[in-house]
C-alpha cells in the first residue's frame, strides 16, 4: 500500500498528464479528473484509497465552488428568483422522487425505502453542473438559470431525504415529529445566522482588512469565512455547499467581491479537481465486468436519464415560453449527483435494498456523472434533434462571432490588449464611428466585455494565425496597449512579418525601451494614463484620415466632460482590493433582469426615482445592445442592463433592479 505522500504524488502526476492531454484535445478538464479517479481508484488499480480525508477535501472543493458562485448572486437576485427556486425546484424534486418511488415500489420495495431511492434519483450534481455551465458560459442563459434554481432546492430537499434514510437504517419505521421539527429549525437557524453575519459583520471586517493592505491577511479572512459558514451549515444538518453559497451571496454585496474571487480561485480549482477524482473512484468496474451486470447498469442509466429529462422538461414548461429551453433544462438536470450516491449508499449498507436492485441504480448515478461532459456539451444538439428542429436561429454567441468575422473583413482597428487603456481607445473609436476588434487573455474581462457587446476575442496577440483571423490584412491600424515592452515587441514582430506597412501604435510605461520598440516596427510609441489614451486616439484618428479640426474637437470634448467616455472599464479577474480613497473605484457591471424582478415592466426613470445614482450605459436585449438608453426605456425579463459607478452605487442599483 502506498503512503499518503506517495498517493498524493501519483494523483498529481496523473492529473497533470491527463489534464494536458484533454486540453490538447479541446475537451473539458473534468474528463481528466474523472479518468484519474477511475483508473487509480480502489475499484481499478487500487493505487489511491477513498479515505474520509479525501472525501472531506472534495466536499470543501464543492463548498468553494458554491462560494464563488454566491459572489455572482446577490440577495436581491435570489429574492427575484424565489419563484423558480421554490416553485420549479420543488416541482422537479417532488415529481422525480414520486415517479422513481413508484417504480421502486412496483419492484417490491417498501414505500419509505422507495421514497429514499426516489430522492436519490431526483438529485443532480451541483458541482459538475455549475462547473460545466460556467465553463460553457451557459449559467446565465435561461436553461442554466432554471437548472441552478432546481439545484438550490435540491440542496434543501436533501435534508429530509437524509433524515428518512438514517431513520430507516436505524430500524425505525416512522419519523419522529420532534426530531423532524428540531432538524428543520436547526437548518433555518443556520441560514439566518449565515445571512445575519454576512449582512452586519463581513463588510466592516473586510473594510478593515483591505485598509491594512496585507494580502495574506485578506486570504486568511476569506478562507475563514468560507469554512466557518460551511461548518455552521453542516452542524445544522445542511450541506457544506449551502452555507458557503449563502456567505458568498452576502459578500457579493461588498466592493471586495472581485478580489475575494481571485483569492479563492486557486483553492477552489485544486479541491474541486479532487472532488471529480473522488467521483471517478466511485465507479465499480467489477459490476460492469459481466454482460448481465453491464446490461442492467446501462438500462438503469438510460431509464434515469430519460425519465429525469422528461419530468424536468414538463415541470419547466410553465416557467418558460419555449419548449426548446424547457427540454434543454431537462437534459442538463438529468445527470445524477453526489447526494444521490450518499442516499443509495445508506440504504445499501443497511441492507434495506437487495444488492441486485440497489447496485445498478448507484452505478447508473455515477455513470451519469462520468458521462456528464458528453451530455452537457451536447444538450443543445440533443434538444434540437428530439424536437426535430432544423436550421435553428443562431444563438447570441454565434451572432457575436459572425458579427466579429464581418468586422474583420472591413477596415477596422486591431486593439492588442483590452485593459483600461485599450478600452479607453475603444470607446473613443466607437464614438467616432470606427470599428475595432480587441484581443485579450483575461477570460473574466472578455466575458464581461462580450456581455456588453464589445467585439473582444480570447487569444495571444502575438499569434500570427489569430492576427490573420481578426483581419490584419484589412486593418487600418494596430494599437498595442500592453504595458510590458517585452510583450509588445513580440506582437510587433508578428505583425511586421505579416504586414510591414500597417501603422502600429504602442503604449509603454516609460521611455526606457522606446528605441527598441521602434526598431521592432512601432510607428509611434506613446506613454500611458488618460492623457496617453488621448494621444493614442488622436494618432489613430489622424491615420484614419480624420480632419485635424475634428480630432481636436473630439479630444476637447473628452477633456471637457472630465474623461467620461474613458471610464467604462471592465475589471480584471485578479483585481487588487480597493480602499475607500482609491481614485479608480468606478467600474462597469452588467445585471441580468430575471423573470419576477421588480424592474420588469418599469422604465429606467422609475428605477432612478428609487435613489439610483449610477450611469445606465446600455441595455442588451436578444443579443442587440442599445447604448445610452433613454429614461423612458422599459425593461423586460432577460434584459442585461449595463451600469457604471462606484461599488456601493452598483450594489444599490442591482438591489433596486431586482427587488425594488
Amino acid at each position: 500500500m502506498f503512503t499518503p505522500l506517495a498517493q498524493a504524488l501519483i494523483l498529481l502526476a496523473g492529473s497533470v498528464f491527463l489534464v494536458t492531454v484533454v486540453r490538447r484535445l479541446a475537451l473539458p478538464t473534468l474528463i481528466a479528473y474523472l479518468a484519474v479517479g477511475l483508473v487509480l481508484g480502489p475499484h481499478a488499480l487500487g493505487v489511491v484509497s477513498d479515505t474520509g480525508v479525501t472525501r472531506l477535501l472534495a466536499e470543501l472543493g464543492v463548498a468553494f465552488l458554491l462560494f464563488t458562485l454566491g459572489l455572482e448572486f446577490s440577495l436581491p437576485r435570489m429574492l427575484a428568483m424565489r419563484r423558480e427556486v421554490f416553485g420549479l425546484g420543488a416541482a422537479q424534486v417532488a415529481a422525480t422522487a414520486a415517479v422513481f418511488a413508484l417504480l421502486g415500489h412496483l419492484l417490491g420495495l417498501r414505500w419509505l425505502v422507495a421514497i429514499v431511492l426516489g430522492g436519490a434519483a431526483a438529485m443532480s450534481s451541483t458541482a459538475i453542473l455549475l462547473y460545466q455551465l460556467t465553463e460553457r458560459a451557459e449559467l446565465n442563459r435561461t436553461h442554466g438559470r432554471l437548472a441552478f434554481a432546481m439545484l438550490l432546492f435540491q440542496d434543501l430537499a436533501f435534508v429530509p431525504f437524509l433524515a428518512l434514510g438514517a431513520m430507516l437504517a436505524a430500524g425505525e419505521d416512522r419519523l419522529g415529529l420532534t426530531e423532524s421539527v428540531v432538524s428543520i429549525l436547526g437548518g433555518v437557524l443556520a441560514i439566518v445566522a449565515v445571512l445575519a453575519a454576512g449582512r452586519w459583520l463581513l463588510r466592516p471586517l473586510f473594510r478593515e482588512i483591505a485598509h491594512s493592505r496585507l494580502r495574506e491577511l485578506f486570504t486568511l479572512a476569506v478562507l475563514l469565512v468560507v469554512l466557518a459558514s460551511a461548518w455552521v451549515s453542516f452542524i445544522a444538518g445542511l450541506s457544506f455547499a449551502l452555507g458557503a453559497f449563502l456567505s458568498g451571496m452576502m459578500l457579493a454585496e461588498t466592493e471586495y467581491r472581485h478580489q475575494i474571487e481571485a483569492v479563492i480561485r486557486p483553492f477552489r480549482d485544486i479541491l474541486l479537481g479532487l472532488f471529480f477524482i473522488s467521483v471517478g473512484m466511485l465507479l465499480d468496474l467489477h459490476l460492469l465486468g459481466s454482460p448481465r451486470g453491464l446490461g442492467l447498469a446501462l438500462a438503469t442509466l438510460v431509464t434515469l436519464l430519460v425519465l429525469k429529462t422528461a419530468i424536468a422538461a414538463l415541470v419547466t414548461r410553465p416557467f418558460t415560453n419555449s419548449r426548446f429551453k424547457a427540454l434543454r433544462t431537462g437534459i442538463v438536470i438529468s445527470i445524477g449527483g453526489e447526494f444521490g450516491v450518499a442516499l443509495c449508499t445508506i440504504v445499501l449498507q443497511a441492507g434495506l435494498v437487495p444488492e441486485e436492485r440497489g447496485e445498478p441504480l448507484l452505478v447508473a448515478i455515477v455513470l451519469s456523472m462520468v458521462l456528464s461532459p458528453l451530455i452537457l456539451n451536447n444538450n443543445k444538439r440533443v434538444a434540437r434533434l428530439l424536437l426535430r428542429e432544423h436550421a435553428p436561429a443562431r444563438t447570441a454567441v454565434e451572432r457575436e462571432d459572425a458579427a466579429t468575422g464581418e468586422i474583420a473583413q472591413r477596415e477596422h482597428v486591431i486593439l492588442c490588449g483590452f485593459g483600461r487603456v485599450g478600452q479607453n481607445v475603444a470607446r473613443v473609436l466607437e464614438s467616432q464611428g470606427f470599428e475595432y476588434i480587441a484581443l485579450d487573455l483575461d477570460p473574466a474581462r472578455i466575458a464581461a466585455a462580450r456581455t456588453v457587446g464589445d467585439p473582444v476575442i480570447f487569444g495571444d496577440s502575438a499569434d500570427e494565425d489569430l492576427l490573420i483571423k481578426v483581419g490584419l490584412t484589412t486593418a487600418s491600424a494596430v494599437v498595442v496597449s500592453f504595458s510590458d515592452p517585452g510583450t509588445s515587441i513580440g506582437i510587433l514582430r508578428s505583425v511586421r512579418r505579416l504586414r510591414p506597412d500597417v501603422p502600429v501604435l504602442v503604449r509603454t510605461a516609460d521611455d526606457a525601451r522606446i528605441q527598441e520598440l521602434r526598431e521592432a516596427g512601432a510607428t509611434e510609441v506613446v506613454p500611458e494614463t488618460f492623457e496617453a489614451s488621448l494621444m493614442l486616439v488622436s494618432h489613430v484618428l489622424m491615420l484614419l484620415h480624420v480632419p485635424v479640426t475634428r480630432v481636436v474637437r473630439a479630444i476637447g470634448d473628452i477633456r471637457s466632460s472630465r474623461y467620461a467616455v474613458l471610464r467604462n472599464i471592465v475589471r480584471r479577474a485578479d483585481a487588487r482590493p480597493l480602499d475607500e480613497t482609491s481614485e479608480h473605484r468606478e467600474e462597469l457591471k452588467s445585471v441580468v433582469v430575471p423573470p419576477g424582478a421588480w424592474a420588469v415592466g418599469r422604465s429606467l426613470a422609475e428605477v432612478r426615482n428609487r435613489g439610483v445614482e449610477v450611469t445606465f450605459t446600455g441595455v442588451r436585449r436578444q443579443g442587440i445592445l442599445g447604448r445610452e438608453p433613454g429614461a423612458d426605456t422599459v425593461l423586460r425579463d432577460g434584459d442585461i442592463v449595463v451600469i457604471y459607478g462606484q461599488p456601493e452605487e452598483l450594489e444599490h442599483a442591482e438591489s433596486v433592479l431586482l427587488a425594488g
